[in-house]
């Protein structure tokens, strides 16, 4: 009989929660269907958007409705905002929204009107892009194209595939990388000279190093950016000559012990190490693998702390908060938070060579005849403990927006919106203007009679 796996354990927090400070919430009604995505427009205020074509901008810090943008026929697939110049105070801060219908809408967010509708696109447009220092936007879809801020198409490429781009990020020497199924593909933007008057996009290479669709693509630093798959396969590329740096990968080829099917049934399922989206800083990258959370050092070249069950489903987004905090929202419809500590590893302890083997990825009937290294003497690790449980939606939770002085915003398939706020805060705002109204009415120092 095969032996069967054990489930790991959620880690769970009660009431006492001293380290997470957002004890009010607000609920914000607008959608009429699934809420995916939010975008920050300032300090101050952010967008909705979702699959009911709408998007909504809300007031961070009152939770108000600011403007209700209405133009598209179908579900929102992509949002971006598009900020102005720095060096033309007269330009507006544009809204860059992607559907469904084949259009993307292109929206003044100070007044709320639509200044264009582009419809000329041949399928859905799935990623949009700003790269500001140009000040053009990209979009990608079953091709990859190139406008300016007047909403000219300055040029495009050709038909890339029927999937279509999923992602793209800016890298140096006027390139960007687009994810196409399992292909990255390299490609540079020309721009006009005095002997090319007009704008020329480019495929400079195809890389071929994964072996199954790119789920989740981000810039680490100016030198390098990160891909994850499906398959639980996360690369990290060098950004200025496009070589992988770092490799790590599960694989699922049976053993001579066991036939295929067997294998299969020993292994985690495909969908539990789908790399779903990554955040990074200086040190780490943090992963939404499945269920879990990782933190992987890139000068270490390796895992230093991870929650293989951080969530009871697949997690959608990650950010990072200050003081070593992780933020996580999942299909589970919980947000969570997380601290990251160090702790001292003994220096005998054994680990398992190899990335995924860290994580408790691949067959486990090969962990015994493994070999094992030694850690080096006082090699530090760390650990994510659960800070804070956010409970406030019913459904899935798409994605979030984290505001310094104003909270945390969440959306959701339950169609809401949740302002979350600092409680201790917002108490000491109040008593603030409390204060200042009695004072104003002159009732702080009555006169004695």
């Amino acid at each position: 009989m095969l032996p069967r796996l054990k489930k790991a354990a959620l880690q769970t927090i009660g009431e006492d929660q001293g380290q997470n400070p957002y004890t009010e919430l607000l609920v914000l009604e607008a959608h009429r269907d699934i809420v995916r995505f939010l975008v920050r427009l300032d300090d101050f205020r952010f967008a909705s958007a979702g699959d009911d074509g709408i998007i909504v901008v809300w007031n961070a810090q009152t939770g108000e409705k600011l403007l209700e943008l209405r133009g598209h026929t179908q579900k929102i697939t992509a949002v971006i905002a598009f900020p102005p110049l720095d060096s033309c105070e007269a330009s507006s801060q544009l809204l860059l929204t992607a559907s469904a219908d084949r259009t993307v809408g292109v929206w003044d967010c100070d007044t709320g009107r639509q200044i264009q509708r582009v419809t000329c696109f041949q399928s859905t447009v799935k990623c949009l892009t700003v790269l500001q220092r140009l000040d053009i936007w990209l979009s990608g879809g079953s091709d990859l194209g190139v406008w300016n801020r007047n909403l000219d198409l300055l040029c495009k490429t050709s038909h890339l595939s029927d999937t279509g781009i999923s992602a793209l990020v800016e890298i140096p020497g006027n390139c960007v990388a687009a994810a196409v199924g399992r292909e990255l593909i390299i490609f540079r933007l020309v721009t006009p000279t005095e002997e090319l008057l007009e704008w020329d996009i480019i495929e400079v290479k195809r890389l071929l190093d994964h072996q199954d669709n790119i789920l989740s693509l981000a810039n680490i630093n100016d030198t390098g950016f990160v891909t994850g798959s499906h398959v639980g396969e996360l690369l990290i590329w060098d950004a200025l000559d496009w070589t992988v740096q770092a490799c790590e990968r599960t694989f699922w080829s049976p053993t001579p012990q066991l036939d295929a099917q067997q294998e299969i049934k020993l292994c985690q399922k495909q969908n539990d190490i789908s790399i779903n989206h990554f955040t990074c800083d200086e040190e780490n990258i943090f992963a939404a693998v499945g269920r879990g959370l990782y933190v992987y050092n890139l000068q270490l070249k390796r895992v230093i702390a991870c929650q293989k069950t951080a969530h009871d489903s697949n997690i959608l987004h990650i950010d990072k908060l200050p003081n070593r905090q992780l933020i996580s929202c999942s299909e589970d419809g919980a947000v969570r938070m997380w601290e990251v500590r160090e702790k001292q590893q003994l220096a005998a302890e054994p680990v398992p060579t190899g990335f995924f083997n860290m994580w408790g990825f691949g067959r486990v009937n090969k962990q015994a005849s493994q070999p094992v290294k030694k850690q080096e003497e006082n090699v530090t690790t760390c650990s994510l403990e659960l800070i804070g449980d956010l409970i406030g939606h019913s459904s899935s939770v798409e994605m979030f927006l984290y505001f310094e002085d104003h909270g945390l915003v969440t959306c959701s398939a339950d169609h809401l919106i949740i302002l979350w706020k600092n409680g201790e805060r917002e108490s000491g705002v109040r008593s603030l203007k409390l204060f200042q109204k009695l004072e104003e009415n002159g009732d702080l120092y009555p006169e004695s009679s």
